[in-house]
């Protein structure tokens, strides 16, 4: 019989492990024209590998363990090494033997930060629910980032409807809190992906653009409670979601429990000058959400922090090189104050 949540420690990250390039770029050119690369760092990518390095830089004082697959390159070297020196574990980062690590190119433009991503998927393409043995985790914690961009496990699940919700009932059967974290990406059945993983998901993190996908009702404007924020947040409940649905955007997020009252968190009000970046930001922000859950804080607490850790990776280029300890990333919140709620 697999042991309750409570009596576990630790986080067990799986799904996509990316080698990220990040490049500066003067401006966003028009087919055929080119622009010029003032900068760039590589650095991590995926949902797995960045909610990791994130918690790690956070000073997560918990356990950190990584699922997933990598090629037999350099890149692969590299990460493992990287995770090596943080502390995280790699039991189940398993080696393609022909599939090249993942990578991508993110193309940041200098004057306003946002951000354009060309993406090989490479190992990830094999990474299925069978390389994970949830039995053998002792983790409280079960992440999954990012469904709809990992082939094997996107693929048609004859029980469970897809890979990742036989993996996400998998972690939970094994004594796991599950969180979900998804990804925008173009796919023709977006929303009946995501209504697969709703019943085995304890929080589903996302975005106002996945949340739009997922359910078919806009969102526009900053999170607020009522209206269409409302709606999508109860139609993923409705869906089958344990705890709790958690929307964020620039401005700010939204979490709507299964009990009690949502709340709106705004974000940092982040001076223009201290923004390097954006890529990165969602990833930092769950991974805030993660760390005040692993230590039971109420869901207040959690989501000011997890505003602060997305406000700390704004300031530099990278997926996670603003992280910084938690203390130090709340400190962010007495400088630059919140943005006005609606």
């Amino acid at each position: 019989m697999a042991a309750p949540a409570a009596a576990r420690c630790g986080v067990l990250a799986a799904g996509n492990w990316i080698a990220d390039t990040a490049k500066i770029i003067d401006a966003w050119p028009a087919q055929d024209t080119l622009c010029s690369i003032l900068a760039e760092q590589t650095c991590n990518g995926g949902g797995a590998y960045n909610i990791l390095v994130d918690l790690a830089e956070l000073g997560a004082p918990f356990p950190l363990e990584g699922a997933g697959c990598i090629g037999a390159d350099a890149a692969g070297e590299a990460i493992r090494a990287d995770c090596r020196r943080r502390g995280i574990g790699t039991t189940a980062l398993h080696t393609h033997p022909q599939a090249p690590t993942s990578y991508t190119d993110v193309m940041t433009v200098q004057s306003t930060g946002r951000r354009t991503f060309f993406h090989q998927r490479g190992a990830n393409r094999f990474f299925a629910p069978g390389d994970v043995d949830c039995p053998a985790s002792t983790a409280r914690w079960f992440y999954l980032g990012y469904p709809l961009l990992l082939d094997a496990m996107d693929a048609e699940d004859p029980e469970f409807g897809t890979g990742c919700a036989r993996l996400l009932a998998a972690a939970r059967a094994s004594g796991h809190l599950t969180m979900a974290d998804l990804v925008s990406v173009d796919h023709p059945d977006y929303a009946g992906h995501v209504a697969r993983l709703l019943p085995h998901t304890d929080v589903l993190v996302l975005n106002e653009i996945e949340a739009g996908r997922a359910t078919g009702i806009s969102l526009d404007g900053p999170p607020s409670r009522g209206g269409a924020w409302q709606q999508a947040a109860e139609a993923l409940l409705h869906g089958g979601v344990g705890r709790a649905v958690v929307i964020h955007h620039p401005q700010g997020a939204l979490a709507a429990p299964r009990s009690g009252s949502s709340q709106v968190q705004p974000a940092l009000r982040v001076p223009p000058e201290a923004i390097r970046g954006t890529v990165g930001a969602g990833d930092a922000f769950a991974a805030g959400l993660l760390c005040g859950l692993h230590e039971g804080m109420d869901l207040t607490t959690c989501l000011e922090q997890a505003a602060c850790a997305a406000a700390a990776c704004l300031t530099h280029p990278t997926t996670s090189g603003g992280l910084r300890p938690l203390a130090d990333c709340r400190a962010l919140a007495a400088q630059w104050g919140w943005q006005p709620t609606a």
